[in-house]
């Protein structure tokens, strides 16, 4: 297992404080987000926690094309990876944050 954090400055918060939101499911090939508001001074932090070792590099792309589409603040992002493609981080990360800011998952 490999634990990697990213913290990204520049983001909105949210109007109004939303309640935690987990998105998805831990299993092969897939992955779970949670997204929580958090007092980060006007931060956005991820922290994943995979079981594919070795990928820092390709998760930090994956992270930085979420934060270019999602410029969050004061939210904590917490993932759990068992193996997921990029496409399907993007997918979960973008169904968590709709979920979070009251839309449906």
């Amino acid at each position: 297992m490999e634990t990697l954090t990213f913290e990204y400055r520049g983001g909105r918060a949210l109007a109004a404080p939303a309640a935690a939101t987990l998105t998805g499911v831990v299993g092969s090939g897939n992955l779970e987000v949670l997204v929580e508001p958090a007092a980060l001074d006007g931060a956005c932090r991820v922290e994943v926690t995979t079981a594919a070792v070795g990928f820092g590099r390709i998760w930090q792309a994956v992270m930085d094309d979420f934060f270019a589409r999602h410029p969050l603040a004061d939210v904590q992002i917490s993932i759990n990876d068992v193996g997921a493609t990029p496409a399907v981080v993007s997918l979960r990360l973008d169904q968590a944050v709709e979920a979070f800011r009251g839309g449906v998952a």
